[in-house]
């Protein structure tokens, strides 16, 4: 039994860093434009959709950025019909969803691990801070030239993704308006991020940031979400909004899907429950 369990746990980290299977959701009409990153040394695939009326008014929009954003075996087409959905219904107010296609997501998206074990999974060496870099410095400046944006954004991701979202928001929370994560891989690096969650908050700028973010029933994972939830109870600055949904039922191939709507509704419109 010991032998099964450590066999499943094991399991759920490496689909933590490896692409998982997606649903073949419909695609959705979209922008697609490759961006040359000398950050990054590599030619990315963009992903962009925008509400119907975009083209036939002359607002402005915010913006919520997707790692894990490509159309194959990716999460970009799921989001946009779920965000189209919800902007026809008016649960949401029109926003530009931008995807950011993978081309290494393990690299991408951890940061730096002293543990040697980690190897098994993902890189030590710090690839989210080139990938946030890519994202501030060469892909917002594109996305606000060809767009009509407001200043306002936000990001979105799960698992692996989740991490870069948590890891950006603790790191550096002034980069983006609103943090969505679902079932982020808080272990990583002896999870760090939750045991300095404490440290980073005392030093949280003074300035409006809301943050939602779920744990599924994944014990090496909600362990962690749970423990962070904790944390923010006591050192939340008055300056974030944020809320924290405990999945017991989800699993962590279920909880993006699961939870998706009610992440958005709050994040956008009136922070709902």
């Amino acid at each position: 039994m010991h032998k099964l369990s450590f066999a499943l746990i094991l399991l759920v980290l490496m689909l933590s860093c490896a692409n998982a299977p997606q649903y073949e959701d419909p695609i959705p009409p979209h922008d697609n434009f490759k961006l040359e990153s000398s950050v990054l040394g590599e030619t990315r695939v963009i992903n962009v959709w925008t509400p119907p009326n975009y083209k036939t008014s002359n607002d402005s929009l915010p913006v919520i950025y997707m790692p894990d954003g490509g159309i194959v075996m990716e999460d970009f087409p799921h989001i946009a019909n779920t965000i189209s959905k919800l902007v026809e219904n008016k649960s949401i107010p029109p926003i530009i969803l931008v995807g950011i296609e993978n081309i290494d997501r393990r690299k991408d998206l951890s940061g730096a691990s002293e543990v040697k074990a980690d190897e098994a999974y993902c890189p030590l060496t710090d690839g989210a801070k080139y990938f946030r870099a890519f994202i501030t410095d060469e892909l917002m400046p594109e996305i606000n030239g060809k767009y009509r944006t407001t200043e306002e954004k936000g990001i979105i991701g799960e698992s692996l993704a989740g991490l870069f979202v948590m890891e950006t928001f603790l790191l550096k929370p002034n980069i983006f308006d609103f943090y969505i994560a679902m079932d982020p891989s808080l272990w990583w690096n002896d999870h760090y991020l939750e045991r300095q969650a404490k440290h980073y908050l005392e030093r949280f700028p003074n300035q409006s940031t809301r943050l939602w973010f779920a744990g599924s029933d994944t014990e090496d994972i909600s362990i962690h979400t749970n423990n962070l939830a904790t944390t923010l109870e006591t050192y939340a600055p008055e300056s974030l909004t944020w809320t924290y949904s405990d999945e017991p039922k989800e699993k962590h191939n279920t909880i993006f899907r699961a939870t998706k709507e009610k992440a958005l509704i709050w994040i956008l419109n009136g922070y709902r429950d």
